[in-house]
């Protein structure tokens, strides 16, 4: 078995071969064949009355990339309100101030484990290519200038994205956090070979944009319904960053999926109201959208051709990367696998570790 580490897979794992996975990944997910299960978080309260402890799954399976995947997360979260908006921080608490986040790779057609290594670069890359075929779909085809609002660790990665599927000409960026926002157009600048600019104000950043994208960590609404030009694509990597009004006046809604469009969290009896994401922002109201006559599509059937994409220059179109899905950690770990096996990448460990002589 072969354990791989970040650093490893960010010599292997480019925008595009990411990008390449993740569409032939929808496409299976559209026709039936790649399956899901059901995101789980279990948060239970800790010592510390500010934090509390979260242990997220998700799995999927991609027949025909022959591997199965369990992405695991065991986390400390926290809910500060920074900037004067309510975030999601995950704190450092592991040994050396470090996150604990694990991909598990299995052979669909022996059952044994291929793989073990970290969610961290790969699931800062399937986010930013998620967004990326959206926009890829529903932006303009020339779309060329990008207001971002964020300058964290999944925003770079959304740049990577749209960059490779239009022709991006410049980045207005803005954060709350000046000087990271310079340091982030700076970098950014240079690794895209164009201009990122840093912006004092979100409305000077997203202001004429032909993509209008939030990458940030809030638990409450970043974009406003009047920064909304006509034609515009408006890209979310979390359902909180946007509103109902947001939702309600574009004319093409998106939705990363339907079929998992509700999360389940398990707390413990009296702590229901605790987390901050499920009791904020407009996804309550989501079903009531639907069956009110709104139609909502997920990314999937856009990438298939079984919903509709942008129809006009005009149109107004909302993709909301509402929950992350277990066939992207399938399917882009495949590639991984593949491309660290001949480049001679990890470290091989004996498969028999993980195996039994027991019937289970």
């Amino acid at each position: 078995m072969l354990i791989l580490s970040n650093e490893e897979i960010e010599k292997v794992l480019t925008m595009e071969v990411c990008l390449e996975a993740l569409e032939q990944a929808y496409q299976q997910l559209a026709d039936g064949t790649a399956v899901n299960s059901p995101r789980a978080d279990i948060v239970v309260p800790t010592a510390d009355a500010q934090a509390y402890y979260a242990f997220k799954s998700m799995a999927g399976v991609v027949p025909r990339a022959g591997v199965a995947a369990l992405r695991l997360n065991s986390d400390i979260l926290t809910w500060p309100r920074l900037g004067g908006v309510q975030r999601r921080v995950k704190l450092p608490a592991a040994p050396g101030s470090r996150w604990v986040g694990l991909v598990l790779l299995f052979s669909t057609s022996t059952g044994e484990p291929l793989s073990i290594f970290p969610d961290g670069v790969l699931q800062r890359m399937r986010v930013g290519a998620t967004n990326g075929l959206a926009a890829k779909y529903l932006s303009r085809e020339d779309a060329h200038i990008v207001g971002l609002l964020g300058s964290g660790w999944q925003a770079g990665a959304q740049l990577l994205a749209f960059c490779a599927v239009r022709p991006i000409q410049a980045v207005r960026v803005f954060s709350p956090n000046p000087e990271h926002c310079r340091q982030f157009a700076e970098e950014m600048s240079r690794i895209l070979e164009r201009p990122v600019y840093p912006c004092d104000t979100p409305t000077s950043a997203v202001q004429d944009a032909d993509i209008l994208a939030s990458a940030t960590n809030a638990v409450e609404p970043v974009i406003r319904r009047e920064w909304l030009g006509k034609g515009v694509h408006v890209s979310c990597i979390k359902k909180q960053e946007a509103t109902e009004e947001i939702f309600l006046h574009s004319n093409l809604a998106v939705l990363h999926s339907l079929e998992m469009i509700q999360q389940e969290n398990y707390l413990p009896r009296g702590e229901a109201g605790a987390i901050p994401e499920t009791r904020r922002g407009w996804w309550s109201q989501v079903t009531q959208h639907e069956l009110s006559g709104k139609p909502l599509y997920d990314l999937a059937a856009v990438v298939a051709g079984k919903a509709p994409r942008r129809a006009g220059r005009e149109q107004i179109t909302l993709f909301m990367n509402n929950i992350g899905l277990g066939i992207q950690f399938a399917a882009v770990g495949a590639r991984i696998y593949e491309l660290a096996k001949e480049n001679g990448l990890g470290k091989e460990i004996p498969t028999d570790w993980f195996l039994q002589a027991v019937h289970p």
